[in-house]
């Protein structure tokens, strides 16, 4: 209202000047409210956006894990993971050991080995000068002797031997003799011990398929032997060696301390399980459909141990417990890699420091004939394997409950939530120095079985698991204990297989 106005309403009375105040407070309330409208819708804007803001920065950060976790999945292979090294394929994995300043080949001062000669040689060749070329006789002259040797195997040929007996009757007391013929000779014609345990050595130590190990076996000899013979003589040799098969199991029940692991074995197309026990002398393997505690119980060794299981974290072996049980740190190491390469976790790479500088410190130990670790010593590392803990949750926080569904997210904090329920399990070597570092006992076991897998395929006949668990634990159970794999399967074959002795 501009100031003419104002003078006019002025001269016309104070009536006017009433209303005139009267109509500006009611604009003024009008307009007032208004604005207090507009305000209220503005902060109902601005909640709005500070909820999607909300809900964007949860769907970001739940985005930002998902993309770690794909990124970590890709990024897995067997130096980081526990996955197979069959799976890394032409990519080049960086080697965890740690590098030496030895060149390769044989080191300053290592004793080298080269063929030697033979004391009494099996054929002596008299090659030597005995006329002169003017006539003289050099025969009886003494010289220089020179020897050079060769060593060879003879050509293989099948030797055939023939029992002959007769039935015969005494002129006299008239008698009847009938020849006895040796216990292990039953057949009109068989093939002799040496011969079937070629058959087995081929079939179940080198992993030969059958068809090979035919066609080996006839280009050596000069004789054909059907598939179906190799599979007979494995048999026989599977029904020999189930005492043997129970003894080593009683041993390795007895054992203070046992490895356990499992592999997939493919059986008639389908996915069976191969479960191994495993000691520094004995070797058992037993196959099942399943991988858990149904195939444990019916194998019947971890159910009634009562020493140390080394194992890796597959929590059915946690079903028993009359046994104390050891983690396998080889797997935590690389796990502990994995955490620490695909998550950025420094906790996970102060871990792995830490448990190989415990285990270095445990060899340096027994190096000078010690068995066990300072109290001092122990309670140092136990601070700190805590305080990595702590570190690691304060690096990433965890909230872990009782109710369902409230878990670890990935893998790293999967692993931090398990190194601090099983830190006695993790540690067990530090405790007690006869438990190993790692469970590599068990999966150099195993790795026979891949190989086998790989070269002759999966196994298709009826039963053929079980033959090739009981004869492989037996010739591993022979190696183990320095016995020649040829001579004990002879002996097998011949029913008197090598019984390892019990402690």
């Amino acid at each position: 209202m501009d100031e003419s106005k104002i003078i006019d309403v002025y001269n016309k009375g104070i009536t006017e000047v009433i209303s005139l105040v009267k109509n500006m407070h009611t604009n003024l309330n009008g307009e007032i409210n208004g604005l207090s409208c507009n305000i209220t819708q503005l902060n109902g804007e601005i909640s709005g956006l500070n909820r999607e803001i909300l809900d964007l920065k949860i769907d970001n950060k739940e985005l930002t894990l998902r993309l770690a976790e794909l990124e970590a999945k890709i990024n897995k292979n067997s130096s980081n993971s526990s996955k197979p090294p069959s799976s890394d394929g032409l990519k080049k994995i960086k080697n965890s050991r740690e590098k030496s300043n030895n060149h390769t080949g044989g080191q300053l001062g290592h004793k080298g080995r080269t063929l030697e000669k033979i004391e009494n040689p099996d054929e002596v060749i008299d090659l030597r000068i005995k006329i002169c070329d003017c006539g003289c006789d050099l025969s009886n002259i003494e010289g220089k002797l020179q020897t050079k040797q060769v060593i060879e195997i003879p050509q293989i040929k099948l030797k055939v031997t023939e029992l002959q007996g007769n039935e015969v009757e005494c002129p006299d007391c008239h008698k009847i003799h009938i020849t006895k013929f040796p216990t292990n000779v039953t057949q009109p014609v068989q093939y002799g011990e040496n011969l079937q345990g070629l058959m087995v050595y081929l079939t179940q130590y080198q992993f030969l398929p059958l068809a090979r190990a035919s066609e080996l076996i006839r280009d050596l000899v000069g004789h054909t032997i059907s598939e179906g013979t190799l599979v007979n003589v494995n048999n026989r040799l599977f029904k020999n060696l189930e005492k043997v098969e129970n003894t080593i199991k009683d041993q390795i029940i007895a054992s203070p301390v046992v490895h356990f692991d499992e592999t997939g074995v493919r059986c008639s197309g389908k996915t069976n399980w191969l479960h191994n026990a495993s000691t520094d002398k004995l070797t058992h393997y037993g196959v099942h459909k399943k991988r858990g505690m149904e195939a444990t119980i019916e194998i019947g060794i971890l159910p009634e141990y009562e020493g140390t299981a080394v194992h890796d974290h597959w929590m059915s072996y946690y079903s028993f417990d009359k046994c104390t049980h050891a983690e396998c740190n080889a797997h935590n190491i690389r796990n502990l890699k994995g955490a620490y390469e695909n998550y950025k976790h420094a906790w996970a790479k102060d871990m792995a420091g830490l448990l190989i500088e415990i285990k270095k410190h445990v060899e340096a130990l027994k190096s000078i004939g010690q068995n066990k670790m300072s109290t001092e010593e122990i309670s140092k590392y136990q601070i700190e394997y805590k305080r990595i803990i702590a570190k690691g949750k304060e690096e990433n926080p965890i909230q872990i409950s009782e109710k369902a569904g409230s878990h670890a997210k990935n893998d790293a904090e999967r692993l931090l939530v398990r190194l601090e329920k099983y830190d006695i399990e993790t540690l067990s070597y530090m405790y007690d120095f006869a438990i190993p570092f790692d469970n590599n006992l068990a999966e150099r076991d195993l790795r026979m079985t891949k190989l086998r897998q790989k070269i002759s395929g999966c196994f298709r006949g009826e039963g053929s698991p079980d033959v090739f668990c009981r004869i492989r634990g037996y010739i591993s159970t022979c190696r183990k204990n320095g016995q020649n794999v040829m001579e004990s399967l002879v002996k097998a074959v011949k029913g008197d297989p090598y019984i390892p002795e019990g402690k």
